[in-house]
């Protein structure tokens, strides 16, 4: 997280169960070297002590307007403009709506009022509060005055609902704090990527799987993250770290990497590294036992996540696809190119040994030319790639 190294950010927490994960931001901060002034409201104060938000944040925690000891050391005018950003997190409904309506009966609010820094919000509630009217009004206001709104996560909540309103991963809201603070040809770019194997389940114990090791498409979302993308890393199962500023979906097989493509657009671009597996098989719910020969497999076809997102009605401006062949390499990638409908593909031939090593040989491949970059290192690759991409925009 070098871009937030250093810097300042003034975090409000609001009110609500999501609260009690501002503490794991708050220690992530500290990590990647950020400065962090906790603001607790009220309602906040419910649900995350200011002894546990003070030890992790190494720094007093401000509640009132009318502390004067507060307002000795450091007035609200001058807290709110100290700060290279002011975070709310968690966003309630109530929170949002009176910063909308510029009220400013509380320290939280009067700071958002009283500053020029900018401001990124993100909302967690219940999903009828998130899809109400007036909600979305608020969010619509906020965002037209310059504030960033990290959007919800769907999942199940507190209250026992299911659908959007869930605070962002602990992933999700660093990598939108890096995000603000990035700077390079795709700031404001949203790239996703897929990368790794699927798994193809059999039975409750095994599966059918692939070579790749994820190495390729995590190198790429590297790159992108480093030239200021946004990027969401759809990756299958492989045992690498996440790189940083990036917002990794873990998923197991074809269909669940497809599920969280779709959920992740919309998107400027997508790089479709992974190896996702052709077909599937129609699992067993039991452990096969040996018995007299071998188990007859019963085979479905899987999505074609490449060939869908080309056609999407969301599709991305810049839709890379990957190809891994054994011989005639470049017939095979223009006819994969054409038929998959993407804008570009990278082939290389896995027959070289390129799975799980830290070098690989590729073509690229347009509308107009096949362009043979040479042996070179993954990470290398993937920064020409980028570069590549970036210059597209």
């Amino acid at each position: 997280m070098g871009r937030v190294q250093g810097r300042t950010i003034l975090l409000v927490i609001g009110g609500g169960i999501a609260a009690y994960k501002a503490l794991d931001l708050v220690r992530e901060l500290r990590r990647a070297g950020v400065r962090v002034l906790p603001v607790l409201t009220d309602a906040g104060a419910r649900f995350v002590t200011e002894i546990s938000l003070s030890a992790l944040a190494e720094e007093p925690v401000r509640r009132s307007l009318w502390a004067l000891e507060d307002e000795a050391r450091m007035g609200h005018i001058a807290l709110s403009r100290a700060a290279d950003l002011i975070l709310v997190c968690p966003a309630t409904a109530d929170l949002m709506a009176r910063a909308a309506g510029g009220m400013a009966d509380d320290l939280a609010t009067t700071l958002l009022l009283a500053t020029d820094t900018p401001v990124m919000m993100a909302p967690s509630m219940n999903v009828r509060m998130w899809e109400h009217a007036a909600t979305r009004a608020n969010v619509a206001t906020l965002r037209a005055r310059g504030v960033v709104i990290v959007e919800p996560e769907v999942g199940a909540m507190a209250c026992g609902e299911t659908g959007p309103g869930r605070l962002p991963e602990l992933g999700a809201l660093m990598a939108a704090v890096a995000g603000h603070f990035a700077s390079g040809p795709l700031v404001g770019r949203h790239v996703i990527v897929t990368a790794g194997p699927t798994h193809e389940a059999i039975d409750p114990v095994r599966y059918i799987a692939n070579r790749s090791s994820g190495k390729q498409g995590f190198a790429i979302a590297a790159a992108l993250a480093g030239l200021g993308a946004r990027v969401s890393l759809v990756a299958g199962p492989v045992g690498l770290a996440t790189p940083v500023g990036v917002t990794r979906i873990d998923v197991e097989s074809a269909a669940q990497m497809a599920a969280a493509v779709e959920a992740a657009l919309p998107a400027d671009a997508a790089v479709m590294v992974a190896a996702v597996a052709d077909w599937g098989v129609v699992a067993a719910d039991v452990k096969l036992k040996k018995g007299a020969g071998a188990p007859a497999l019963q085979f479905r076809e899987n999505p074609d996540i490449l060939a869908g997102l080309a056609g999407h009605k969301l599709r991305p401006k810049l839709v890379v696809g990957f190809a891994a062949e054994t011989g005639d390499l470049l017939a095979k990638a223009k006819a994969k190119r054409a038929a998959k409908g993407c804008d570009w593909l990278v082939a290389n031939d896995v027959s070289e040994g390129v799975f799980g090593a830290d070098a690989t040989h590729v073509h690229v491949l347009d509308s107009e030319s096949a362009e043979d970059w040479g042996a070179a290192s993954k990470d290398a690759v993937a920064r020409r790639l980028a570069l590549r991409i970036a210059d597209a925009f």
